[in-house]
Order: structure tokens, then sequence, then C-alpha cells
């Protein structure tokens, strides 16, 4: 699965916008800033410092995450940033989605199926 290009944050002035302007919710190694927008959309920008490791490294992480993300259903209406720290190297993918996804159901963004 692959997250469509209209999902994803990709200029740098709305990455800084977001950080600016939004309080951070940090969970294990994940940081997020989640914005509300006018948009019928969401978006998600993936951020892997260069502290974790070479380029092949800090790519793959960032199509982990964005494998995982494009697996749910959303809510409308937001931006998120998602900031990944150096203890991310420890996590095996399976630790990683499951984080990932407690996060994002805590902030309310995951849509809940409901059984009929």
């Amino acid at each position: 699965m692959i997250v469509n290009k209209e999902h994803i944050v990709k200029n740098n002035i709305d990455f800084q916008r977001i950080i600016k302007n939004n309080r951070p919710y940090k969970y294990k190694e994940y940081i997020l800033y989640i914005e509300k927008s006018n948009s019928n959309n969401y978006r998600f920008g993936f951020s892997v410092g260069k502290k974790i490791g070479s380029a092949v490294v800090r790519n793959k992480i960032k199509r982990q995450l964005k494998h995982i993300v494009a697996k749910k259903d959303y809510q409308k209406s937001f931006n998120c940033i998602i900031i990944v720290n150096s203890n991310i190297l420890n996590k095996s993918y399976h630790e990683m989605e499951q984080d990932l996804n407690l996060v994002l159901k805590k902030l309310e963004l995951i849509k809940e199926k409901r059984d009929e």
C-alpha cells in the first residue's frame, strides 16, 4: 500500500507552519503535531533526522511509516507531522506499527469502524 500524493505534506513552509503553531504530542519515539485544516482531506508529513542514520536508513523508516499510515482510514480535515527520534532503530516494523496506531487512535484521527 502506498499513501497517495494528495495525503502527503511536502512543502517546507507547511512543515514549519504546522510545527510552529501547534503543540507536540509525544509518545515513545514519536512526536506528532496535529493541525486542523479547512480542506476536506487529511495529510501526513514525515521527518527523520540525520542523527538516525544514513539516507538509506532514513528513507527506509519513512517508507515503513508511509506503509503503516496507508493501512488505516482517517478522519478528514487535518494535517499531521510525524517526527521520529533515534530510538526507532531499536524497534521492529511490528512494534512501530503498534505504537503509531495507538497514538493515532488516542488522538482520535483514525476512523472507527462500526459493526452493523
